[in-house]
């Protein structure tokens, strides 16, 4: 079962993401954003087969994060890390280390889709 880490700190867009996602099989974690500083060990520690992470995060940027990500340990390298956003930020996204990018409303056909590419 492939395991995703959610990274996005609207609550109800978290909630969605991980009803529509425990729905179609995965196994969903949800990364609270409490300590921004520590987000990468909190990253590595749950082990994810896919991040799902949002590019504006409140605390923090989620393009920081994915960097610190792609720059870190080779054992979150392997980490296939799918950002989002509404502003169309793919190609920043793909140029920091990003696998897929999604612009926001995106359908969770596509969601789903880009996931199992991954499975």
């Amino acid at each position: 079962m492939t395991k995703v880490l959610i990274i996005e700190d609207d609550l109800s867009m978290r909630s969605l993401l991980k009803t529509l996602l425990e729905i179609e099989n995965f196994q969903v974690n949800v990364l609270e954003l409490n300590d921004p500083v520590d987000l990468v060990s909190q990253i590595q520690n749950s082990d994810p087969d896919v991040i799902l992470m949002d590019v504006n995060l409140k605390s923090t940027d989620g393009l920081t994060i994915l960097r610190q990500i792609r720059h870190g340990a080779p054992e979150q390298k392997k980490f296939r890390v799918i950002m989002t956003s509404g502003e169309d930020k793919k190609q920043e996204c793909l140029m920091a280390g990003a696998d897929e990018f999604l612009l926001k409303p995106y359908m969770p056909t596509d969601l789903i889709q880009k996931l199992k590419l991954h499975s």
